[in-house]
């Protein structure tokens, strides 16, 4: 039999049957599907039934009544001979790699974000948002439980109606990094920009000057404004009376609490967006993960304890929020959350694209 009337042979829409075959038969039907382009997985139980098992993708051996040359030839022995048992190990492993992914793409979004806001502010011109404790404080101890709660994500609804993926895929590239850089990016403008909301625009009650951007961008040529260009108000304690620049040093505390507390809560929420790759927040609750969600809880309670507990706001260079303060942190956050919503639409119309064109190539 040729090579092509070999694949004729075990392709086509319909199921193939083949019997009284010997083991090198069984090897060559494995092998041509495989030439095909397929992800081959075969079960046995026999000695025979060892060589097409080792050839296989994924040979898979009896474990109650299979031969130990069965066993010692396949990937994986299924301990109750039950063919059921596949298909959860499938489900559990595509969940696991999900849940990697998961972990992966909360990170490196998280971490893209807060080198992009070091970058714009250096970019623009503008007092620095972050201290190096404040970033050192974000990266260990508040994305820590978010980021390990994760990997305790159930399996997405959808999980075994989605295409198998290559065998030569990579973990992280084309649309997936694209979809870290669209959330990294967001992270990164709505932590300066709320920055510069402060000193532009934003009227919190606690008395602090409002200023041009002009100003603020160029803010390193503050020594040379006279008094009738730049006199700040003093407030919260801050006396600029005798060094008005300090307005972008020392003054800057509120600024720097608003952005910091915005990288906060946009990294609790892209965690929440991380529960499912694909599926919307609406289909998968973020309630499936308890543990995420007192993971966040806790996350959101040390941050809190370091804005409040006065020894601790010493320490990180921050300071207390009234309710309007928290509003803004919000009104820049919560955004994430759509934003994330339209990518995974994107990424559900590829994945259907992806499905038909797999169909279309098995009926051709």
């Amino acid at each position: 039999m040729s090579a092509d009337q070999r694949k004729v042979a075990v392709g086509g829409d319909c199921g193939k049957v083949f019997s009284r075959v010997e083991p090198a038969h069984k090897r060559e039907i494995v092998k041509t599907l495989s030439e095909m382009g397929h992800i081959v997985a075969m079960t046995g139980d026999g000695v025979n039934d060892a060589p097409a098992l080792k050839q296989a993708h994924i040979g898979i051996a009896m474990g109650i009544t299979g031969t130990e040359v069965a066993k010692q030839a396949s990937d994986m022995v299924l301990a109750d001979d039950n063919f059921a048992t596949i298909v959860k190990a499938i489900e559990e492993g595509r969940s696991i790699y999900s849940n990697m992914k998961a972990f992966i793409r909360y990170l490196i979004s998280s971490n893209i974000g807060e080198v992009l806001s070091i970058f714009f502010t250096a970019m623009l011109g503008i007092p620095e948002g972050f201290t190096s404790v404040q970033l050192l404080w974000v990266n260990l101890v508040t994305d820590g439980p978010p980021a390990t709660a994760l990997g305790f994500n159930p399996p997405d609804v959808d999980i075994m109606k989605k295409v198998p993926r290559k065998k030569d895929e990579d973990l992280a590239s084309g649309w997936v990094l694209i979809r870290y850089c669209i959330i990294g990016l967001y992270v990164g403008v709505a932590t300066v920009a709320i920055f510069i909301w402060w000193y532009l625009y934003a009227e919190t009650g606690d008395g602090h000057t409002l200023i041009s951007w002009d100003q603020l961008s160029h803010w390193g040529d503050c020594p040379k404004w006279t008094r009738d260009e730049f006199n700040p108000a003093n407030f919260d304690g801050y006396d600029f009376s005798k060094n008005p620049c300090t307005y972008f040093t020392v003054g800057k505390t509120k600024a720097s609490t608003l952005s910091l507390s915005v990288l906060v809560v946009i990294e609790m929420l892209n965690a929440l967006n991380a529960i499912s790759e694909d599926n919307s927040l609406l289909t998968m609750s973020p309630f499936v993960n308890p543990y995420l969600l007192l993971a966040i809880a806790g996350s959101i309670g040390l941050h809190i304890m370091i804005v409040y507990v006065e020894i601790f706001a010493k320490i990180f260079g921050i300071s207390a929020m009234n309710l309007h303060e928290w509003g803004l942190v919000f009104a820049f956050s919560v955004p994430v959350i759509f934003v994330d919503e339209i990518l995974k639409i994107v990424g559900r119309g590829m994945n259907d694209a992806e499905l038909k064109e797999r169909m279309k190539k098995r009926k051709t």
